[in-house]
């Protein structure tokens, strides 16, 4: 694992339900701030759109809003920045990637491993359960 205090800042956006975070990984234009404002009007919070800073910490990731300018807006595609009221941090319980598709109905588990920390992942469903599954995996956590 990587050392406590390392942080990067990637192309993802985040949010978090009771302080378990969704970071949202996929190139421009795929998606990850409709997810994000989906997951929100299921009363997910934002913790950031399109950058987010993630941390080492004991036990795991953080993330957070890199920049002040930032912090508390996500883009509606159409309608332009939208203010939310943001979390500061919180702890990263499960990555989605929004480049590739899934193509297995009950797929294995599969991780991705970002400064040294090992996380859930999952890839994007193209169904309209997707938004929903998600909120239930980050209260409840997924079948072993």
């Amino acid at each position: 694992m990587t050392p406590a205090g390392d942080t990067e800042i990637l192309h993802a956006s985040c949010v978090a339900v009771d302080g378990r975070a969704l970071l949202i990984t996929g190139p421009s234009g795929a998606g990850k701030s409709a997810l994000a404002l989906q997951l929100m009007a299921l009363g997910a919070r934002l913790v950031s759109d399109d950058w987010t800073a993630v941390q080492v910490v004991p036990g795991g990731l953080v993330a957070r809003c890199p920049a002040p300018a930032i912090r508390g807006l996500i883009e509606a595609r159409g309608l332009g920045l939208l203010r939310a009221d943001p979390l500061d941090m919180a702890q990263v319980a499960l990555v989605a990637d929004l480049s590739q598709d899934e193509d297995q109905r009950l797929p294995p588990h599969r991780a991705i491993t970002i400064l040294g920390c090992s996380l859930p992942l999952v890839l994007r469903v193209q169904n309209d359960h997707f938004t929903a599954a998600l909120m239930l995996y980050l209260r409840g956590g997924r079948q072993s």
